[in-house]
């Protein structure tokens, strides 16, 4: 249970996100998440979205260098603590978490976390054994309803 995540290279200067997000919105492309790091010539926008294979299409169209990626979005309880306990199973069994970002819903008492690893299958198994659910693409788009 995977969620399809595209990354983009940006120039790292004044306005290249905002020309980024005016193509998405022109072509009426819903943004879900997003996460931006920087270097000091370029930048790296992960984002996901309603539709993922037609954004990267629009984005390619445009001239963009871009991918998509499977990554991992959970559900977990909003409080205290929450976060340790999913990132404690990962790592007690093994996971290597290699960068995550958190996005807002329209759902009260939870948080929501994207996350990618090396082995997706592992960390799905371990998290749904431990009571965190991972969601999946529909599961996002219900939660912006």
């Amino acid at each position: 249970m995977t969620v399809k995540q595209i990354s983009v290279f940006l120039e790292n200067r004044p306005g290249a996100l905002a020309e980024f997000a005016k193509i998405l919105e022109k072509r009426n492309v819903d943004l879900r998440a997003l996460s931006l790091a920087e270097s000091e010539d370029f930048g790296i926008v992960r984002v996901i979205v309603d539709n993922p294979f037609d954004a990267i299409q629009i984005l390619k169209d445009e001239g963009y260098v871009c991918s998509i990626t499977k990554v991992i979005a959970v559900e977990i309880e909003d409080k205290p603590g929450a976060l340790v306990r999913m990132l404690n199973i990962l790592g007690d069994n093994q996971v290597n978490l290699e960068y995550s970002y958190a996005f807002l819903a329209k759902k009260a008492n939870s948080a929501f976390m994207v996350f990618r690893v090396a082995d997706n299958d592992r960390a799905i198994r371990v998290l749904t054994e431990n009571g965190i659910r991972p969601i999946c693409h529909e599961d996002m788009e219900e939660l912006f309803k």
